[in-house]
């Protein structure tokens, strides 16, 4: 009987487990979506109050938002990496839902800088010019391939 009641525990075991899991990542997904949401909105409206006080003759609405999202994710970042006043749900939360939403070009360029930390002075250019020239390229490629069919 001793057999029964370890395989039971085990498998009981197992099953917390698993629903702890399954409950951690469904909180991770909604804290990303949430941030992702308001960071696509608070993208929406900083780009346009932007485009509607300066002159159209160039993305100064984008070029902002991108570069306020790098400089907030450097601050978040560092709070988190080097005076650890925020925790993982809280990392998440900002790091890859709200400034994920506002801008991805602050997750590029922190990919990009930690390869700079690293050493990595090859991959971190790989990494800068493939994305920004693949990236025109690829939407090139899609427009035009739209334009075709």
């Amino acid at each position: 009987m001793t057999g029964v009641g370890t395989k039971l525990e085990y498998w009981t075991d197992i099953g917390i487990r698993a629903a702890c899991y399954t409950a951690l990542a469904v909180r991770t997904w909604i804290l990303i979506a949430v941030g992702g949401a308001l960071g696509a909105a608070g993208r929406y409206a900083l780009a346009g109050f932007v485009m509607n006080c300066v002159a159209p003759f160039f993305p100064w609405g984008t070029f902002v938002v991108n570069l306020l999202g790098c400089f907030l994710f450097g601050v978040t970042f560092g709070l988190a990496e080097e005076r650890f006043v925020l925790g993982p749900s809280t990392r998440v939360f900002l790091l890859i839902g709200l400034l994920g939403g506002f801008t991805t070009f602050s997750s590029f360029s922190f990919e990009s800088l930690q390869l700079l930390r690293d050493g990595e002075m090859g991959r971190a250019a790989f990494n800068a010019v493939g994305q920004v020239v693949g990236g025109v390229a690829a939407l090139w490629l899609g427009l035009t391939l739209t334009r075709l069919l």
